[in-house]
């Protein structure tokens, strides 16, 4: 599933025509970027939500020449958050461990592709959940003070307030449906079900490879180009 909902709110002037997944990023939509990652990862079919000029992905993503094929899950009516769409996305998403990612949030691959990279870390014994995180300092364009704290299996816990932490999550993820058993009706934040995972002890991570590019204002949209040309130099 490729989360595609949002308002695109820091990305203002530029969503008030543009909606977000549909930012060109040296010369590539970052919806575009994220099938392209999706397709060396071998996957079949994807799931795109949609609700802020919601008539604009839908078209540019069923416009996508299979494999994956692309289906649509409509938000117009609500915005559900990202809990609460990936919740109304269920029953087009199976009952077998999906891959979930952002499409505001793209990568430089390294050795290996970062989606083979979780699929080899996945245990579905043990995880609900598996997220792709990111050293603070390899990050272009993140100005936070991370998310998390993994101890040596894996296993997350949120880092402590007012605290920086190594990692931060990246956007991309394996996730088990029983991650959301019982979980609320409309609108929540995934982050309510990962907390939930953390107090389990079901929520793990793994260092991705290569560098992070979070595109999540206009001037992050600079940077994220230079990293990429400087990749290819």
């Amino acid at each position: 599933m490729v989360l595609s909902a949002g308002m695109g709110k820091r990305m203002r002037p530029i969503t008030a025509t543009t909606p977000k997944p549909l930012i060109s990023v040296a010369g590539r939509a970052l919806l575009d970027r994220a099938f392209d990652k999706l397709v060396v990862a071998g996957v079949e079919t994807v799931v795109v939500n949609v609700h802020y000029l919601a008539d604009l992905v839908e078209v540019h993503a069923l416009r996508w020449p299979a494999p994956p094929k692309v289906l649509i899950s409509d938000e117009r009516a609500e915005l559900l958050e990202t809990g609460g769409g990936i919740v109304k996305a269920l029953p087009l998403l199976g009952e077998e461990p999906f891959y979930l990612l952002n499409s505001d949030s793209t990568w430089i691959e390294g050795v290996r592709p970062n989606l083979e990279h979780l699929a080899r870390a996945f245990d579905p014994e043990k995880m609900d959940a598996l997220l792709l995180l990111s050293g603070l300092v390899t990050a272009v364009g993140y100005d936070g003070k991370g998310d998390f704290v993994m101890d040596g299996d894996g296993r997350l816990a949120r880092r402590a307030e007012r605290e920086v932490s190594p990692f931060a999550y990246v956007g991309g993820a394996i996730l088990h449906p029983r991650l959301f058993d019982g979980a609320p009706e409309g609108a929540f934040s995934l982050n309510r079900l990962f907390d939930a995972a953390i107090e389990r002890g079901t929520l793990f991570g793994v260092l991705m490879e290569g560098i992070w590019l979070h595109v999540g204002t206009p001037e992050a949209i600079d940077a994220a180009e230079r990293a990429i040309r400087d990749s290819a130099a």
